[in-house]
């Protein structure tokens, strides 16, 4: 029987490397083996009550029907003020398009302005699914790498050097994934300081962390009126709230492309889930306690694994700022040997982490960056020092 043809466009795609490794080290799991999974980028607290009891109350009161393409308006209303008063951005409810997760936020956005061969500029390191979702789009993508010497910020310099006749958009996201390094204010600012000058370029900033940030106040680049009316924000529930399986994000931005991504969930997704949307609005209107303490514990943890990471040799790392990961730049383990069997890249050494010191890493390569990985410290102090504990083992025997 002849087999059913995959297309191009599938067949091109990458997969995803988070999603990967952590089935990876759940395979390891079931096997018996005592894996520590520092690969996924997930808050490991439950969801605050008052918000799961919004949920229940919603299935009460019979919220059970199609909900609007967009979002409730309650929701869209919710968000709106939150934008306006903790992050100084004038967006109406019908600016706002609320999907399944910031990833499709993310993607919608693409979508609906990128054509074949529109290029889109990528700081990197970068999230694993920015590249993949421009290139499913037709899009180019022109990385602009920033090692850890430069505490992986790109300069205005560097953006200035990317941008050309065919740039459509420039993404950037503050606090980062993968590194947990945070744009100033200042920093934006000389971003902005170009990107004023190509009024043809779409700017999506994907602020989906902003509430893990250990440094100065978080600075939307919606809040730079020089580009505001350019700028469209994706951000959600999933980080904050500890609310990653409600699957809530949201895009912000001018009206004419939250008309299009409506246009575009219409006919893909629809609405997203009714009782996932009351329980944000609890998420968002409720008291933020919750969202301080959980900061506190992240704080407590970056402190503790930048300390036990310092203390292995060979490692070199920063200090992020925000986010929960660490991106430790291992370059000076690629060409040692263990057992006969050579390192050479960084995917070699994420998988003899994860076979040697059962402890599940992501390789720098997959965020578009060779030489680096990613563990992410959202676990238990105690499980982050046995990890680490592992991870000095495991790399000592490289020679």
């Amino acid at each position: 029987m002849q087999a059913l043809t995959i297309s191009d466009r599938i067949k091109g795609m990458a997969v995803s490397a988070t999603l990967a490794m952590s089935q990876k080290s759940s395979e390891l799991r079931a096997a018996g083996v005592d894996v520590i999974n520092l690969s996924v980028g997930e808050p490991d607290f439950d969801t605050p009550e008052h918000i799961k009891e919004a949920a229940k109350r919603a299935i009460d009161e019979n919220f059970t029907h199609y909900p609007p393409v967009p979002g409730y308006m309650d929701l869209r209303k919710a968000i709106s003020r939150k934008l306006k008063e903790e992050n100084g951005v004038d967006m109406a409810p019908e600016q706002v398009v609320v999907s399944a997760g910031a990833k499709h936020s993310l993607s919608n956005v693409i979508y609906a302005l990128i054509n074949p061969g529109d290029e889109v500029v990528i700081p990197t390191p970068a999230w694993v699914s920015y590249v993949e979702m421009v290139k499913l789009a037709g899009g180019v993508n022109v990385l602009v790498p920033a090692g850890i010497e430069q505490d992986f910020k790109v300069t205005p310099a560097q953006l200035e050097a990317a941008i050309t006749e065919r740039t459509r958009m420039v993404l950037l996201c503050s606090p980062s994934n993968p590194s947990g390094s945070v744009y100033t204010r200042a920093e934006l600012q000389g971003l902005v300081d170009v990107l004023k000058k190509y009024p043809q370029i779409a700017i999506l900033s994907d602020e989906i962390y902003e509430h893990i940030n250990y440094g100065a106040e978080f600075a939307s680049l919606g809040s730079f009126p020089e580009v505001a009316g350019r700028v469209i924000i994706v951000n959600g529930v999933s980080k904050a709230y500890a609310m990653t399986g409600w699957r809530i994000g949201f895009m912000a931005g001018p009206l004419e492309v939250a008309k299009a991504v409506n246009k575009l969930q219409g006919q893909t997704t629809s609405g997203i889930s009714t009782i996932a949307q009351k329980a944000a609005v609890a998420a968002y209107d409720g008291p933020q306690e919750c969202v301080a303490e959980m900061l506190e514990a992240f704080r407590r943890r970056r402190d503790l694994v930048v300390s036990l990471a310092r203390r292995i040799p060979g490692l070199k790392v920063n200090e992020p700022q925000g986010a929960f990961y660490l991106f430790p730049d291992v370059s000076a383990y690629l060409g040692k040997q263990y057992g006969g069997k050579v390192i050479s890249t960084d995917d070699d050494l994420a998988m003899y982490l994860l076979e040697e010191a059962h402890v599940a890493t992501v390789s720098g390569s997959a965020f578009c960056l060779p030489g680096y990985i990613r563990l992410s410290y959202a676990a238990s102090d105690d499980s982050l020092r046995e990890a680490f504990a592992r991870i000095e083992a495991a790399l000592a025997k490289l020679v």
